[in-house]
Order: structure tokens, then C-alpha cells, then sequence
């Protein structure tokens, strides 16, 4: 959602349009009804994009009464496209709905349009003060020093992935099972084929075993950002013994009632200011996490790759062959002087 406000931003200036405070959309992420005030300090954000684009909180009344003119951006790339064929309806609907591409080339964006984008990502986007101070207080409760992992491997994530993995237990299959739908998990040369491009969600135990590959500490301390759900964490956590949630440090019954979105905003506040992240996965939260404690100038950043992992254990080599290659593979990394590195 942060991404596709902070593309909304730049696609209003580059049609110098006026931004409308937008609503979430509940269907497409965790069915709640909190909203944008209930995460974002909408105030501030307003007075932070003065002078990059015009934003107001509501409609005014003649058109709030009228449906948006609602344009399909699903495939439209760099500025041009949005230009030719979005501005035609700005003009002549006055008041549309989109959806930024996910594929659209921001670096093709004119300076202003550009700056507009930054502003709001990393100068304008900040938590209500209610729900920094929360997150500021989860903070001061994890132990020093201590590592974010964000973690991914929930049922609905491992059913859309169409992977099978051995020796889950029998709840996390009946729970994958019944995520799956129509979408039926690749078998015999098709499934090796598919995990060897790096498909499959890492494990618990395969993101332990990683760790442990790259020489960190089995008393770590770890923030584990996820979401409910999360399946098979005694993997992880039967070998890293020193793992927190935020369940865990949080009480009270403002923590209790919070939504996904409020929840999920916690997990961002730690993972941006910890000393060091690591993500199992490469997606939306990892992307801006990632963007932005590179911007704070936090490089120990670490994005574990399901690819080499699946290459390497597809090799039939034991337990310290893999290991000796990943550490290989990381420490490669760090010569060619990448701060992001991928294991």
C-alpha cells in the first residue's frame, strides 16, 4: 500500500493532478476497515508535500457524489503512457480512480515528477504519533543488538507458490490444503525445475540452516517480522532459541485491537531501524524497508536467495558443501562492495 500511495504521488505530478487522501482497499489485504488516518499522520504528510503537489482530505461536495472515471494502469510504463492516455480522462472526466502499473519506469519520470515520489516515500510518509509511539516503545523492548527477520511462509503464500515441500507437519498441511484452491503444486521434473528458479518459499528450518551457513550466532537475538499465521517456526526456533514478536513484548489492549495494517506498520518501524535486516523473500515490505534504510545509510541489509539455495541442494551436496558455498557466495558479495547483498 505504501508503494502504490508513493507511485500515486508521482503519477499525480507528472499529470499535475490533485491528490485525493485515498481509502484502503479492505479485499485486497487483510478484509479490516482501518484506513489511511489510522497508520499515516495525514496532516503532516500534507504539509511535508506543499509545494510538490496539492492534497486535500475529501472531495468537494458536487463531486463527491459522482462515481471516479476508473483507468486501467495495469500495463502502462514511464511517463508517456500516462501522459498520452491517462491525462485525456483527467481532462475530461475531471475526477478518476487508477491503480499504478506495477511495472511502470519511474526512472523515466521528468525531475519534478521524480521528486514528488522521493518527497512523499522517504520526507513526507510518517506513523500517527499514537502508532509511533507504540513502535518506538516495541523497540526500546527488543534486546540488544538484535536482527529483523522477515519471514515468509504463511499457507496462502506456500499454496500460491505451487511448491510441495516434505516433513511438514500435519497442521500446516491441512492449512496449505485448504489455501490452495484451484492452484495445484507442480510435481516431478516440473517441480525441480521450479524451485530451481527460485519459486519456493524458504522454510523456517531452511532460513535456520542458512543462518547458520553464514556463521551468525545461534544466540542471536531476532525480531520476527510476520504476520499471523506464520507455519513451522519450531524450525527456526529450535535452533535460535533468542526469537521475539511482537505479541510477545506488546501488551495492553490497543495492541490487541490493532489491524493487519497497523500491525504490519510495527513490523516496517523495527525492521527500518534495526542494525541489521534479513528478508526470506523479495517483496513489496522488503523492497521499501530496504529503500529506506539505504537512505538512512543502514546497509546490513541481507535478502536470502531461494535460488541459490535450491541450486546448491540440488547438487546433492551435504550439509557443509552448502554451507561452504553460501558463505562463498556472500562473501563474494561484500568484496564487489555490494551493501544489499543476496546469500
Amino acid at each position: 500500500m505504501r508503494r502504490d500511495f508513493c507511485d500515486g504521488i508521482g503519477i499525480a505530478r507528472l499529470l499535475n493532478a490533485t491528490l485525493v487522501m485515498p481509502k484502503f482497499e479492505a479485499a485486497a489485504y487483510w478484509n479490516e476497515s482501518s484506513g489511511f488516518a489510522d497508520v499515516f499522520d495525514v496532516d503532516y504528510f500534507i504539509q511535508q508535500m506543499d509545494g510538490f503537489i496539492k492534497v486535500v482530505k475529501e472531495l468537494p461536495p458536487e463531486v463527491a457524489l459522482k462515481e471516479p472515471f476508473r483507468v486501467d494502469c495495469s500495463k502502462r510504463k514511464g511517463q508517456f503512457d500516462y501522459i498520452e492516455s491517462v491525462l485525456p480522462s483527467l481532462l475530461k472526466y475531471q475526477f478518476i480512480s487508477i491503480t499504478p502499473a506495477m511495472s511502470q519506469r519511474r526512472d523515466r519520470y521528468p525531475l519534478h515528477a521524480k521528486a514528488a515520489l522521493c518527497q512523499a516515500c522517504y520526507g513526507a510518509l510518517r506513523l500517527t504519533r499514537s502508532l509511533e509511539q507504540k513502535a518506538a516503545e516495541l523497540l526500546e523492548a527488543i534486546p540488544k543488538p538484535f536482527l529483523s527477520l522477515h519471514l515468509r511462509f504463511e499457507p496462502d503464500m506456500v499454496a500460491y507458490s505451487q511448491c510441495e515441500y516434505q516433513g511438514l507437519s500435519p497442521a500446516s498441511k491441512d492449512a496449505i490444503e485448504a489455501a490452495r484452491g484451484d492452484r495445484k503444486p507442480w510435481t516431478g521434473e516440473l517441480a525441480r525445475i521450479w524451485r530451481k528458479r527460485g519459486k519456493c518459499p524458504l522454510t523456517p528450518n531452511e532460513t535456520a540452516f542458512i543462518f547458520q551457513a553464514l556463521s551468525i550466532p545461534t544466540n542471536t537475538n531476532i525480531y520476527l517480522a510476520a504476520g499471523d499465521g506464520l507455519m513451522e517456526i519450531e524450525g527456526l526456533k529450535s535452533i535460535y532459541t533468542n526469537v521475539v514478536t511482537k505479541s510477545e513484548l506488546l501488551s495492553g489492549e490497543d495492541f490487541l485491537n490493532m489491524h493487519g495494517n497497523t500491525k504490519a506498520a510495527l513490523d516496517y518501524y523495527v525492521s527500518i531501524n534495526s542494525g541489521f535486516y534479513v528478508a526470506t523473500f523479495f517483496g513489496n515490505m522488503d523492497k521499501m524497508v530496504a529503500a529506506m534504510r539505504a537512505y538512512k545509510g543502514l546497509h546490513n541489509t541481507v535478502f536470502l536467495s531461494r535460488r541459490a539455495y535450491a541450486e546448491l541442494t540440488s547438487k546433492g551436496l551435504d550439509g557443509e558443501g552448502v554451507e561452504a558455498s553460501l558463505m562463498a557466495g556472500s562473501q563474494r558479495g561484500f568484496r564487489h562492495g555490494k551493501r544489499v547483498c543476496s546469500a
